[in-house]
């Protein structure tokens, strides 16, 4: 058999549609539009295109975009001034500083300062803690993407045997947080697993998020299931995922293709959690009744 290829980019554009119509309503209750701050450090060509992106994306969904741009000399004092002054902002609604930063700087610490209410990226602690307890809050925009293409490809998450492979802060454990308040058993792999090929194979949703070019081997993947590719490598080849897509996409029911897969899903669901973190700030400023 031949697996159903997921359209990452088709699903992203749905999804920006619908921020783009709830953006429309909240300005007219407002008289205002979402905020959203980006701030990029230094002059990383990949870093530049992945801001300028969401920056365009914003614009295309009506979300006002605040953008600071700073020299890869720039003292983490400074950055964190700048990151206090957004927090203070009113009309700042979603902070979203972009990673990696200089050697320099203290990446954790810069977190650590965004408020959580306008933490979009859902990295701070406040964020992983309330995922973790499954209470609302921001929500890292690749597993939130993720969960996007599983609902839409209408694979049924309650119940199944998940692996993720990968357990960075960013996807892998936030991934599995989501799968388990979704009801999924879920297994987290990594480096140290033992026997990951076998433990891949009883997967009914095999969730791919390592960094590592073709790592997932096409025979490791149990017939019939959804496989997620997050990661994005740049080969020789172009760009490949962390699965072997030929030969899974044989033996899978539902895959993800790289590029076009997981990949848009994240500025999409960038837009979303800018729209609910301009919302949830105003819902909370309202006087009570």
């Amino acid at each position: 058999m031949s697996a159903n290829v997921i359209d990452g980019k088709a699903v992203a554009a749905r999804v920006r549609a619908g921020v783009a119509e709830d953006v429309r309503a909240f300005a007219a209750e407002h008289d205002t539009s979402p905020g959203l701050a980006t701030v990029l450090v230094g002059d990383d060509p990949a870093s530049h295109v992945y801001v300028s992106n969401k920056i365009k994306a914003c614009e295309e969904a009506g979300i006002r975009s605040i953008h600071h741009g700073l020299g890869a000399d720039v003292s983490q004092d400074e950055l964190l001034g700048l990151v206090a002054e957004l927090d203070a902002d009113d009309e700042v609604d979603g902070i979203l500083v972009q990673m990696p930063l200089p050697d320099s700087i203290d990446q954790d610490a810069v977190v650590a300062a965004i408020e959580p209410a306008k933490d979009v990226d859902g990295l701070t602690a406040t964020s992983a803690g309330l995922l973790a307890q499954g209470r609302p809050g921001m929500v890292p925009c690749t597993p939130l993407g993720v969960m996007e293409l599983l609902r839409d490809a209408g694979t049924e998450v309650s119940g199944a045997s998940v692996v993720v492979v990968g357990r960075s802060i960013l996807v892998g454990r936030p991934m599995a947080a989501l799968l388990t308040n979704a009801s999924a058993t879920v297994t987290v792999c990594h480096s140290r697993t033992r026997d990951l090929g076998a433990v891949c194979g009883a997967a009914d949703i095999l969730i791919a998020a390592v960094g590592s070019p073709r790592m997932i081997e096409g025979e490791w993947v149990k017939p019939g299931a959804a496989v997620i590719d997050v990661g994005i490598n740049r080969t020789e080849d172009g760009l490949v995922g962390d699965v072997d897509f030929e030969l899974a996409k044989e033996r899978a029911g539902a895959i993800t293709p790289v590029p076009g897969g997981v990949g848009p899903m994240t500025i999409a669901m960038l837009l979303r959690n800018t729209l609910s973190a301009a919302a949830a700030r105003r819902r909370s400023a309202a006087p009570s009744v």
